[in-house]
């Protein structure tokens, strides 16, 4: 039997953060729950479980191939291993082979990275964590400062918790601000962090260039084309 639903795929990778997956699905499995049109699956190269940069595994429900034409996708980031994935030409292919019929091409923190390196992101206006920004120029998107940025079919999100941000955003879209209120409602979502608000003009940190080289030459050194363009714009 067929499955009419429209699929909003979750993309998984060794080594990805998990509130960058795990926020967005779980505000779009409730979208789920009340609008059936809709149906989340959790897709990567097979079924196995893959480890993230916490001591929680993942284990995708679908393959790739099990899923080549979403409705929508949203590629999750993280730090060392994302960029690894940057290189991986088998999740790279089937990102441009779903986006070519997706309505909806999505990311969180440095997932906007690997639909970079997949071709996705040229002539776009895109966002990532603030660390990595600047490097979205050297994947032919213009870095853009926002909690999420919307450019056409192609929607990317800051870093981490944006993504939840991101979720309640195309819950609206898809159907409606009363069901995505009653999706924040659902999960309680109202921040009010101890710290109080992120004082982006006094940020707690010195320079950080050497951090990022680093990572960059880490999670790039299979692939040193990708890593002397990104560094070019470093």
């Amino acid at each position: 039997m067929t499955d009419d639903r429209k699929t909003i795929a979750f993309v998984v990778y060794p080594g990805l953060t998990p509130l960058d997956l795990v926020g967005p699905l779980q505000v779009l499995s409730a979208l789920e729950q009340m609008d059936p049109q809709y149906r989340t699956v959790v897709v990567g190269a097979t079924k196995d479980a893959v480890g993230t940069d916490t001591p929680l595994r993942i284990a995708p429900s679908h393959t790739f191939d099990e899923v080549p034409s979403p409705f929508a996708v949203l590629v999750p980031g993280g730090n060392v291993p994302t960029l690894r994935a940057m290189a991986d030409e088998r999740l790279l292919e089937w990102l441009r082979r779903a986006a070519g019929s997706a309505e909806l091409v999505t990311s969180v923190c440095t997932g906007s990275l690997v639909l970079g390196a997949a071709g996705l992101l040229e002539g776009r206006q895109a966002t990532t964590h603030w660390m990595f920004r600047d490097l979205l120029t050297g994947l032919g998107a213009t870095p853009v400062a926002h909690r999420w940025v919307e450019d056409g079919p192609v929607i990317t999100a800051a870093g981490v918790s944006a993504g939840i941000d991101l979720a309640l955003h195309l819950a609206e879209r898809l159907a409606g601000r009363q069901v995505a209120t009653n999706i924040q409602f659902a999960i309680e979502y109202d921040p009010e962090p101890p710290q109080g608000a992120l004082d982006w003009a006094n940020q707690p940190y010195g320079d950080l260039t050497p951090l990022r080289e680093h990572t960059l030459r880490e999670g790039l050194k299979e692939n040193p084309e990708l890593l002397a363009k990104l560094l070019a714009h470093a």
